[in-house]
């Protein structure tokens, strides 16, 4: 093992594994977590192969879709600029990806959708929200609907009908209008946490009025004790103060309450309904958090600053398998971005790479998500590069959505 793979595999591990631990749902509660690098369930990385991802044994990989291509079997051009995303499963045994799309530009983001039958082919491809911009990650719901968060200093939360084509989601203006990252739902709580993508963003929990219709509740920004109005520091016990204006008429909502701590960089975020516990990560400052709903305890799990020479920074969007395995899309922030890493985070805390997209500079994963067999892997590369669409192509470096297969574990 090269010392940058091995570095990687430590520091991610440091924090990583703790989530892999505590998402184990046979672990109620934290432990003993162990630190070091793994071989990986899956064995080496083979040669690139045809889609320029390098993977296990076993496994294979496809392109679903490119930027302003139709999707294979359909007319529909997929969007640009591909984000978050999630499936759902559909009553005749397929399911639904939906993606983000990241663009800037007012009006010209949402979310799109691909539609597979029962044997895993694509059926259809269509907008499920138009009109809105800087569409980043998101949130699946238990009730079958995705919420779409808006990325901009007046974005909201999206509610949208993953299985309806050309359905137009619903804005939840009563979560808030902030620089929306990520959601993740509590069912048993009956809350939604909020990540928000700024140097000082907050920590939110929105409580429905009545639950799980979003349209009304009360949102809440978190105050850490010992950290009032200050950085988020290592965490300590948390308290929830209302937002007095959600919709941010005069002030962010991150300023409302004085004593509000701040989150540096809010990413991805995870609630595990076997443990409890909600996960979350901010690129700021290089940490992985995780939070007790029950107790209201927050800790820093993971902190690349904490290490000699960490190798990684850029710990984004995550999704879990149904044997317990997390799957981490590495966004690069800089480094080296020769080949971009899906991470795999084992129960007994081994780490390793379980994919790498090569001979993509500039570019990231994300949106990584299984279909609802455990058998598919989908994910993103956002920029798509010159491998994967080569000079000439339409969508040439915005973006391409891939299927991974193969025998993943619980399936």
């Amino acid at each position: 093992m090269r010392r940058r793979q091995l570095l990687r595999a430590a520091a991610v591990t440091a924090g990583a594994a703790a989530a892999g631990t505590v998402l184990d749902a046979s672990s109620g509660q934290p432990g003993a977590w162990a630190v070091r690098p793994g071989a990986g369930p899956y064995g080496p990385l083979r040669e690139p192969d045809g889609s320029g991802i390098r993977l296990p044994d076993g496994f294979s990989s496809r392109v679903i879709a490119r930027a302003n291509e139709p999707v294979a079997g359909t007319v529909y051009p997929w969007h640009i600029l591909p984000d978050g995303g999630a499936t759902f499963a559909t009553g005749d045994g397929g399911w639904v990806y939906t993606s983000n799309s990241e663009v800037p530009a007012p009006g010209t983001g949402g979310v799109s959708a691909v539609r597979f039958g029962a044997d895993g082919e694509v059926s259809d491809a269509y907008r499920i929200l138009a009109g809105t911009r800087m569409n980043c990650a998101g949130g699946s719901t238990p009730w079958g609907t995705w919420l779409s968060c808006e990325e901009h200093d007046a974005g909201l939360v999206w509610e949208c009908d993953p299985f309806t084509p050309f359905s137009q989601g619903m804005a939840r203006e009563a979560m808030g209008a902030f620089t929306h990252e990520a959601a993740a739902v509590d069912p048993a709580g009956q809350r939604i946490y909020l990540t928000e993508d700024v140097s000082d963003g907050g920590l939110y929990r929105f409580t429905p009025a009545r639950f799980p219709d979003l349209s009304d509740g009360l949102l809440e920004i978190a105050v850490v004790d010992g950290y009032r109005g200050t950085a988020a520091g290592g965490g300590g016990p948390v308290s929830w103060v209302e937002v007095p204006d959600p919709g941010a008429g005069a002030t962010p909502t991150r300023d409302q309450v004085r004593e509000s701590t701040a989150f540096d960089g809010g990413e991805g975020i995870w609630f595990s309904a076997g443990s409890g516990m909600v996960f979350f990560t901010t690129k700021g400052d290089h940490r992985m958090w995780r939070y007790l709903p029950g107790s209201g305890a927050l800790k820093v799990i993971y902190h690349a600053d904490a290490l000699d020479d960490p190798p990684i920074y850029g710990v984004d969007n995550l999704t879990v398998a149904r044997g317990g395995d997390i799957y981490i899309a590495e966004d690069p922030a800089g480094s080296d971005t020769s080949a971009l890493a899906l991470m795999l985070v084992t129960g007994d805390g081994g780490v390793s790479t379980f994919a790498e997209v090569t001979d993509q500079p500039g570019s990231e994963l994300a949106g990584p998500a299984f279909d609802p067999a455990g058998q598919r892997l989908y994910f993103s590369s956002q920029r798509g590069g010159p491998l994967s669409a080569p000079p000439g192509r339409p969508g040439a470096g915005l973006g391409i959505t891939y299927e991974i297969t193969g025998p993943f574990r619980g399936r």
